[in-house]
């Protein structure tokens, strides 16, 4: 396979226009949707995948503009970040991931604070990034929305898949970095406030159904913040919760349990300690960077703990996470890199970055994969991507060329 790659070079070739009708040439093409395929073709039209397979049993019409890589990827899924709330240049000007107004804003909608022409996510996209799971930042107890993004366009409309994916909570409070942690008291204190909001919720939806039911029963005032949290008890959004500590996922698992709640642990940098806990509890781990900072809440974390996740049979997801400093977003390609050198298998990497966090999310059906039917998202590299001497040499979203840069 190497003598292979040496011989055939594979220069990549990407012509200055976005094209709609493109094929896409890997000397190994990593489908995620079964075996890998040696010297394989990826076929897209009208920005979905047309066909795949070996380039002997697979046709390129006549006309097809032609890509060609060493590696061809689907394109990275990041299970979860701030990206596009969070600016380059980290001044209050571009920092519309957390507000400062109270404890627990479920109505602020992600859609409305994404800034699709961020600079960052031009930065991200060059590495293979193709979706993104984005929303608002830890640091409030309940601090707003997340949405589902592909990693292009000039609009919000052009960018979204998902305008309303979770709710994001926090239990374990982040370090004080500019005060973040101003609307943390004691964990007791913000497990009563969520659970006297969702009490709320409940007899909110509660009126809603007998307006529905009984044309003399009045409906309640709109309200935002309540018809939110109807959403979550629903399972219309699920409840991502960011808790490092034990106590603190054992408490989020509590209250998941005691309202029905669709639970997403996110952070979980103590999750090697109750393996078996979650096991049980059967929610998906959103898992931190593993190379976050370990200190303070997060001292704990492991550069193996996505070894031991798949390992215990727990679905999870790499994510770039949020960060109150510079860079402010990580590059899931690297965090995944980082993990296959503490154990996990370069498929399972591959995995964690692209069809797992698109099944936890629930957007298989159209990217995480390289199958049929699915969006045209690819990522080129001219190299292992895990490896640090390669490189990322273009991105295809819903076959446009999206990225032709060398990164």
């Amino acid at each position: 396979m190497k003598k292979f790659l040496i011989v055939l070079g594979f220069l990549l070739l990407i012509h200055p226009s976005a094209q709609a009708q493109i094929a896409v040439r890997g000397g190994i093409v990593h489908t995620m949707d079964g075996a890998s395929i040696p010297d394989g073709v990826v076929v897209i039209e009208d920005g979905k995948i047309k066909d795949i397979g070996p380039a002997s049993q697979v046709n390129i019409p006549d006309g097809y503009e032609v890509l060609q890589a060493a590696v061809v990827t689907p394109g990275l899924v990041d299970i979860h970040s701030t990206l596009g709330l969070t600016g380059i240049y980290n001044i209050p000007a571009d920092q519309d991931h957390l507000d400062g107004a109270g404890p627990i804003q479920p109505e602020l909608r992600a859609i409305d604070a994404y800034n699709p022409q961020e600079a960052l996510i031009k930065w991200v996209r060059s590495f293979g990034v193709t979706t993104v799971h984005t929303g608002h930042s830890p640091g409030a107890p309940v601090s707003g929305q997340t949405m589902i993004v592909k990693t292009r366009g000039t609009t919000i409309d052009d960018a979204v898949i998902d305008h309303a994916t979770a709710l994001a909570v926090t239990l374990t409070p982040p370090p004080a970095f500019g005060g973040s942690s101003k609307h943390f008291t004691t964990r007791a204190k913000t497990i009563a406030l969520l659970r006297q909001d969702l009490i709320k919720a409940e007899e909110y939806r509660d009126k809603l159904r007998q307006a529905e039911d009984d044309d003399d029963a009045p409906a309640p005032p709109h309200d935002l913040h309540l018809e939110t949290m109807v959403q979550v008890l629903n399972g219309d959004l699920a409840l991502m919760v960011t808790a490092h500590r034990t106590r603190d996922m054992i408490n989020a698992l509590r209250l998941a349990d005691e309202f029905g709640l669709r639970l997403w642990l996110d952070g979980a940098s103590e999750a090697h300690q109750i393996l078996p806990v979650i096991k049980e509890a059967g929610v998906p781990v959103l898992l931190h960077p593993t190379m976050i900072r370990a200190f303070m809440e997060t001292e704990n974390a492991s550069m193996e703990t996505a070894t031991l996740l798949r390992e215990a049979g727990i679905p999870f997801g790499i994510q770039s996470g949020f960060e109150a400093y510079v860079p402010k977003v990580r590059v899931v390609l690297f965090e995944a890199a980082i993990a296959s050198a503490h154990g996990l298998s370069f498929d399972d990497a591959l995995a964690a970055v692209t069809i797992d966090p698109a099944k936890i999310l629930g957007i298989d059906d159209r990217v995480g994969s390289l199958a049929k039917g699915k969006d045209g998202d690819l990522a080129l590299y001219d190299g292992d991507p895990f490896d640090y001497s390669s490189h990322c040499l273009g991105v295809v979203v819903e076959g446009v060329v999206v990225s032709d840069e060398k990164r």
